[in-house]
């Protein structure tokens, strides 16, 4: 089978498992460092954005029921040159967002307060715009590093001990990557309804409509 095959009439590796997968993780982190406490979610795979995930609450409802699910998207774009471990700590930064939405206090605008990154702090991720010791906890753009030995790293260690593992990710063109030229503008889209705008680099903008921060193209996790 060559290298570009398609797989047809086999579950085997079926590229729908990768949400069965996700499920199971958000189930497994949901028990051990959330207590159980979370909701239900809807698991998204997404690409095309510069952030690696985020979290829009009360994005879907159900045509059966009077029910709303909050989303929580991961993109695959960001999967290659990742260990699982580095993109599953990506989910639970988002869970942590589905954890205050939930039971604290969320700042408007998608801004990451110090609330938020105690419960960061609490499951064993340290909140930085760096990704670095030494990086700002709050602020409109965040990241996050792992703590070794803490509650992420042992609730993740255990997991990939029983034989999990992502299998898809994002297929990249071919060709030679080109340095991008520095931008004036940047387009900047509503996670939830995908309203779009452009303006300069960095800008704080809010969807009026949402009331959800816009994410810009430069942008790297919510």
């Amino acid at each position: 089978m060559s290298s570009n095959s398609i797989l047809y009439s086999t579950k085997q590796n079926a590229p729908t498992a990768e949400y069965d997968a996700l499920d199971m993780a958000y189930d497994h982190f949901n028990a051990m460092l959330f207590e159980g406490r979370l909701p239900l979610v809807m698991i998204t795979l997404r690409g095309g954005k510069r952030v690696r995930g985020y979290f829009a609450p009360e994005r879907f409802s159900s045509r059966t029921e009077e029910t709303n699910a909050h989303e929580l998207a991961m993109n695959v774009d960001h999967f290659e040159g990742r260990a699982d471990k580095e993109i599953l700590s990506t989910l639970v930064h988002e869970m942590t967002h589905v954890y205050q939405h939930v039971f604290g206090n969320p700042s408007r605008g998608g801004y990451h307060n110090s609330e938020w990154a105690g419960i960061m702090e609490n499951v064993g991720l340290i909140a930085s715009d760096t990704g670095q010791p030494g990086g700002k906890r709050t602020g409109q753009r965040v990241t996050h590093y792992i703590v070794d030995g803490g509650p992420f790293d042992k609730a993740c260690a255990d997991l990939l001990s029983s034989g999990f593992a992502l299998t898809w990710q994002s297929k990249k063109s071919g060709g030679t990557d080109k340095p991008k030229a520095k931008k004036d503008k940047v387009k900047y889209t509503c996670p939830d309804c995908k309203t779009n705008a452009w303006g300069k680099p960095r800008l704080h903008l809010v969807c009026g409509e949402c009331q959800l921060r816009l994410c810009a193209d430069d942008d790297n996790e919510r």
